[in-house]
Formats: structure tokens, sequence, C-alpha cells
């Protein structure tokens, strides 16, 4: 599983997905968010402001990626 430090209190969806290299335009995220194919801690998300806070899990075409504090 693959992990994104927070730099702030917390990074937004379609930012995580660039991050972690699950999609390599904003565009394309915002589409995959809106398509449905998104999930964090286990459930279908749609908007691509969704705020991620250290703990929550970003699945995408298999991958999973873990929000962590930068402590």
């Amino acid at each position: 599983m693959e992990t994104i430090v927070l730099r702030d209190e917390f990074i937004k969806l379609g930012q995580a997905l660039k991050a972690a290299g699950l999609c390599d335009t904003g565009a394309q995220a915002k589409t995959v968010i809106q398509e449905g194919l998104v999930s964090v801690n286990g459930q279908v998300e749609t908007q691509r402001g969704k705020k991620l806070y250290a703990g929550d899990e970003v699945s995408f075409e298999g991958q999973t990626v873990k929000i962590v504090d930068k402590s």
C-alpha cells in the first residue's frame, strides 16, 4: 500500500490521486471521480474536492493509498 504524507491538515481527493501517480492530470482525476470509480474508506466518492485527512484510504483500479500525518 502506498502512502501520501500530508504537508497540511488535509489534501483534496483529486490532488491525492495525482500525488500517488494514479492519475496523470487533474482532468483525468476529475473524470474518474465523477464516474464513481474512486472510493474513500470503502465508500464511492464523487466529489474531487473531498478533503482527506490522516487515516483515510483512497482506492482506484485495485490500488489503495493511505493518507498519513507528517509526524
